[in-house]
């Protein structure tokens, strides 16, 4: 049985908090904790409006208050802005998809890796076995 070596096992953990460290920056740069606050103000800026021209067409037909602005071009405004909130969607779904592919890109790259040492070894693991079988003794 192996023996736990406390040096190997430092540096193993070091890697481990290397590596998690670059995927949290990666992970900000694509949309992490800061990005979430602001989206969250976004969303509720799209709703807001939305809710304040559909009230606003509301109090015009209902109580028949006379507002600035023509039902039509509050209708316009709406459609324009929920139009600006699916392509925005859109964007931040195709980072995400972005950021997926890479993630299985590495994932590939690192399996092939491995695939390529262990076809290594086991051709020595062959070419030593020959050898052995090859030696009478």
């Amino acid at each position: 049985m192996e023996e736990l070596d406390p040096v190997k096992l430092k540096e193993e953990l070091e890697q481990f908090k290397r590596e998690k460290e670059k995927i949290r920056r990666l992970m900000g740069q694509i949309g992490g904790r800061n990005e979430a606050v602001r989206d969250r103000w976004i969303n509720t800026i799209f709703i807001a409006v939305l809710l304040l021209l559909f009230l606003g067409d509301l109090l015009r037909h209902v109580l028949g208050i006379h507002l600035p602005i023509s039902s039509t071009f509050s209708l316009e405004v709406g459609v324009m802005l929920v139009s600006l909130k699916i392509v925005w969607m859109m964007h931040k779904a195709t980072k995400v998809e972005h950021f997926q592919f890479w993630i299985l890109n590495s994932i590939e790259f690192r399996l092939n890796d491995v695939a390529k040492q262990l076809r290594k070894l086991e051709k020595t693991v062959e070419r030593y076995h020959a050898d052995d079988l090859s030696d009478p003794d």
